[in-house]
């Protein structure tokens, strides 16, 4: 099967996924498919893993084109939506494993939010991790992934198209580090 043929078929698994849905003080409601919680603009759970190595870089990522949302876009944090079965942390812990191939790892929380635009409206937990191995890329999700300096991706941000949901989350954790690179944000 082709890369674009599987891509095709992990989407369609995706949009098919039960999704913890809540309302607006994350309060949870029930599940939904992911294709129907984002139709009808309804309220998910989402998680983002920002991973570090132990220089103090940011795993960047670049999202595959077959994605609902920001298809072919720039993301600073793995993650995903929340299953239904799912606490916050064990979506954090699955997304990071399925997208970058990085387990075992000890993943801190950060921060809780709402965050909404044209394409989403979620709650949102933010963790970040440390890891120094190798990444092992989903090929339905990532295209490529690389480790930079937070300044130079707060550089590339205003040249690239990131992901907005994980830039708040990023800028956020930036904030809460007391990091002046928040700041020019």
């Amino acid at each position: 099967m082709s890369h674009t043929l599987d891509e095709a078929a992990h989407r369609a698994a995706s949009d098919a996924e039960r999704i913890a849905w809540v309302d607006e003080r994350d309060n949870l409601l029930g599940s939904l498919a992911r294709a129907e919680l984002r139709e009808r603009g309804l309220i998910g759970r989402g998680t983002y893993i920002m991973l570090f190595n132990s220089a103090g870089e940011l795993c960047v990522h670049r999202r595959t084109l077959s994605k609902a949302i920001y298809p072919g876009y720039w993301d600073v944090a793995a993650g995903g939506m929340v299953l239904a079965s799912e606490t916050y942390a064990e979506s954090a812990a699955r997304e990071l494993e399925e997208e970058l191939g990085v387990s075992g790892v000890e993943l801190t929380a950060h921060d809780h939010f709402f965050f909404e635009d044209s394409e989403s409206r979620l709650w949102c937990s933010a963790f970040s991790a440390v890891w120094d191995g190798p990444l092992k890329l989903q090929p339905e999700e990532v295209l490529e992934a690389c480790f930079m300096p937070v300044g130079q991706v707060m550089l590339e941000i205003t040249q690239k198209p990131y992901c907005p949901d994980s830039l708040a989350a990023l800028e956020r954790y930036l904030k809460a580090q007391g990091n002046d690179v928040a700041k020019k944000v």
